[in-house]
């Protein structure tokens, strides 16, 4: 009858009981009309089995997104998600679901036949039977479990065991990542007195960035070379533990022959390396020669361009 979500088809036991759902009964009234609706699925509230909070998913006409046909799906869902992951747990638990016979006045129970444990998980949160019943079953009147279009479903959870798993990340790709360009126009250059200046922050894939320069150069670029780096903005926000992968370019144009000089590299940037950069980006010999065009009329102009390839999270 019932087919248990997962790639092995395995063994499903059925059986019959008087007694009712220990943890959480959902009665649906005018059960046609919720089938007829077009609504995919419906999730019951939430209710506690084992110390911790759980659901119920109906798909009246089956799931979809699994390929079901002609059969009732249902499943128990770990509602408390945050609570996984916040704690890095997983939870084993032994489900069984409930159809009441209105008829006889009992329950049909389906489980899975060895009581083989699911582990929900924060990649897992869900478990159940993707062919519950079949939808011919379910509706024929003589079977009891749909009676003036009303039906009475069930479950109960049992925790067998509780693991702390270990650290994850999780990486996304980003496809077709589009550049974006930004450009500082400094002014004054000659009277800049600070050890570094920034930009105005810009976006770039969704995150904040800054160019940083350093007139007098640093580390061992300091006093022979113009520094210059690309910085995340606003790294207060930034979520622990993630990292986001950006291709970055960056130039100091010549306003004169268009024969810039630029930089270009890959770099992970993470709250732990926040910048990636060049001490020795310019010397100071070249940027303040007449003929580099780099500095006219004391003004200086840098472009950054940045490609967001790749963010990777904790999990």
């Amino acid at each position: 009858m019932a087919n248990p979500t997962s790639s092995n088809q395995e063994e499903v036991a059925t059986s019959i009981s008087e007694a009712a759902p220990g943890h959480y009964v959902l009665k649906i009234q005018s059960f046609s009309l919720l089938a007829k609706s077009g609504i995919e699925k419906y999730e019951s509230g939430e209710f506690e089995a084992g110390g911790y909070k759980w659901k119920l998913v109906l798909y009246p006409n089956g799931n979809k997104s699994r390929n079901v046909k002609e059969h009732l799906s249902i499943y128990l869902v770990f509602a408390d998600i945050t609570s996984l992951l916040r704690h890095n747990w997983e939870v084993h638990a032994i489900f069984r679901f409930f159809l009441l016979d209105q008829r006889k006045d009992n329950y049909l129970i389906v489980q899975d036949a060895k009581e083989k444990d699911r582990r929900f998980h924060r990649l897992k949160n869900q478990w159940g039977f993707d062919q519950f019943i079949p939808i011919r079953t379910f509706n024929d009147v003589s079977n009891g479990y749909l009676l003036d279009d009303s039906c009475v479903f069930g479950a109960e959870v049992f925790i067998t065991k509780e693991i702390c798993s270990g650290k994850g990340e999780c990486l996304s790709m980003i496809k077709d990542a589009v550049s974006s360009k930004h450009v500082w126009k400094i002014e004054n250059f000659s009277k800049l007195e600070s050890e570094y200046h920034e930009s105005k922050e810009f976006f770039a894939g969704d995150q904040k960035w800054k160019i940083q320069l350093y007139p007098k150069g640093r580390r061992h670029g300091s006093g022979t070379h113009i520094s210059l780096y690309l910085a995340m903005a606003d790294t207060a926000t930034h979520v622990a533990g993630s990292k986001i992968l950006a291709e970055l370019t960056l130039r100091i144009q010549d306003q004169v022959q268009s024969r810039h000089i630029a930089g270009k590299v890959s770099h992970w940037f993470s709250g732990t390396s926040e910048e990636s950069g060049w001490a020795k980006f310019v010397s100071h010999g070249h940027f303040y020669h007449s003929g580099s065009g780099c500095l006219v009329k004391d003004i200086c102009t840098v472009e950054a361009e940045v490609t967001v390839q790749a963010v990777a999270n904790t999990l």
